[in-house]
Parts: C-alpha cells; structure tokens; sequence
C-alpha cells in the first residue's frame, strides 16, 4: 500500500476510532474483547480500503466492526457463560469516600447498561447506533444492512423493551 493511501486512511477512517469501540463494546459486552475486535476491523478495513468510494466512512467502518463482532460472536459462543471481575470492581469496593450522588449516578448508569446489554442483539446495536453513535435511521439501515423500516420499528421495539425493564410507564403516542 502507497504511502499516500496509509495516509489518507488514516485521515478517513481512523478519527471514527472511538465510536468503533463504543459498538463493539456494547455488541460483545466485553472491554478487552471489543479492543481486539475493533483492531481486527481496522485492519481489514485497511486490507480493503481500496475498495472504499467515498461514501460515509463512519458506517464503513462501523459495519466492518459490527461484521467481526458477528464473526467474534459465533466463534466464543462457549464463553458467554463465563462472569467476568475485574478490577474496577474491587476498585468500587474498596472506596468509601464517594458521595451519595456519583454512587447513585454510578448505579443508574450501571442499571442502564445492565438493561441495555440484555437486549437481543438485533435491538442492542440499533439503540447503541441511534442513541450512543448518533446514527440517522438511513446510516444504521447501511450498517446493519436492512431496509430503514426495520430499523425504525427495531428501534421503537428496543426503547420500549428499556422503558419496561427501566419501570417507566411508556404510552404509545395517538
């Protein structure tokens, strides 16, 4: 590869670094996993950046992301049963000092993850593209590679199951 093409990968696709993460985190549930699978995905994505035509390289990339969390996914099936702890939750033990608000913030993100994470994949990544990414409903339709109609009504499915999961009393609109 040409060393103008390396940078001009570099300038395209690698500030879209962070919201790769953030999807492959919530898709596998799992910080390190995520981190490997997001540098699988950058790789190939510079293996193929030929192939790129200069459309949106944000859903570009983040499709790739969502491929190899797929691809991830079908390969550890066996190891979704394991419970991980780690550090940071002997950290939030071990600290006494904090206040009523952070540990109460602390709770309610956790809670909100919890909730989020239990959700079926299919509704798990259009939540996390719309309202973590910021996604438009034509964007997430390219990512995830199904017509917008779909993704509108995975969408409203997804909020609704959080709302019931969260407790909130949620009325459809008439």
């Amino acid at each position: 590869m040409a060393q103008r093409d390396v940078e001009r990968f570099e300038r395209i696709v690698l500030p879209h670094l962070d919201d790769a993460y953030t999807l492959a985190r919530y898709l596998l549930r799992d910080e390190h996993d995520a981190q490997d699978v997001v540098q699988d995905a950058v790789l190939r994505a510079l293996r193929y950046f030929d192939g790129y035509r200069e459309g949106d390289a944000r859903a570009w990339l983040l499709t790739i992301v969502r491929n190899c969390c797929l691809t991830w996914q079908r390969r550890h099936r066996s190891e979704r049963l394991a419970v991980p702890f780690g550090d940071d939750v002997i950290d939030r033990v071990s600290d006494s000092r904090e206040t009523d608000t952070l540990a109460i913030e602390r709770s309610e993100r956790a809670m909100l993850e919890r909730v989020v994470s239990e959700l079926p994949t299919e509704f798990r990544e259009v939540i996390v593209l719309r309202e973590v990414e910021g996604l438009s409903y034509k964007e997430i339709s390219d990512v995830i590679g199904v017509p917008m109609g779909t993704v509108m009504s995975r969408l409203a499915r997804a909020r609704k199951r959080l709302a019931s999961a969260l407790g909130l009393d949620v009325r459809e609109a008439s």
